[in-house]
């Protein structure tokens, strides 16, 4: 039987461990992708992944469902990544053992791809990402927030704490600004 969040959350409260594992492999990938996505970072977004879940993990007795689930872990997602970003720019450091973890990367191409066309849609995503990189913060979030895992306007205001108002104008600021880099690098015509 497949449970909801909420009935997960529900049996967690109730003592069940096991309701917490489901709800870490329903969200586990969606977590790691919004974690890699803001930091391009492999070896961080792990550790900002552990991180979530463990604040989760504390915080799930006293959820009181006065949004979804998956809204709340992505507020709790949202957060981690603001407080890895702070904490980089205090240590700006570059680290060999990250360069190293990242050159050894192997993406799988889907079945429905030819060989090309998996190259041509990982450079792209790569380029991409660079721009994205480039982006402050409040942008880097809104856009993967829309784009990578497809929050409501409303889902974001909440994420992101802030109206509505905020989200689309932050959305379109966003949106422009990686336009602009990316048309500025001759990316776009």
């Amino acid at each position: 039987m497949q449970w909801s969040d909420e009935e997960l959350v529900d049996k967690f409260k109730s003592g069940s461990v096991e309701a917490f594992e489901e709800l870490v492999n329903r969200y586990e990938r969606k977590v790691y992708t919004l974690a890699y996505r803001f930091t391009g970072n492999y070896a961080d977004a792990g550790d900002m992944v552990q991180e979530v879940f463990i604040r989760v993990y504390r915080a799930l007795p006293k959820f009181r469902a006065e949004s979804s689930f998956s809204t709340w872990i992505y507020k709790v997602a949202a957060n981690v990544c603001r407080d890895e970003l702070r904490k980089q720019r205090r240590r700006k450091s570059v680290s060999l053992e990250n360069m190293e973890a990242n050159q050894g990367e192997i993406a799988v191409a889907d079945d429905a791809q030819s060989p090309e066309e998996f190259v041509e849609q990982r450079d792209l995503q790569a380029r991409v990402q660079k721009y994205i990189d480039q982006l402050t913060e409040d942008q880097r979030m809104i856009l993967l927030l829309r784009e990578m895992h497809q929050l409501s306007y409303e889902e974001m205001a909440d994420v992101l704490e802030c109206s509505l108002g905020t989200v689309k104008s932050r959305l379109s600021r966003a949106r422009l600004a990686l336009k602009n880099k990316m048309q500025a690098a001759g990316e776009l015509s």
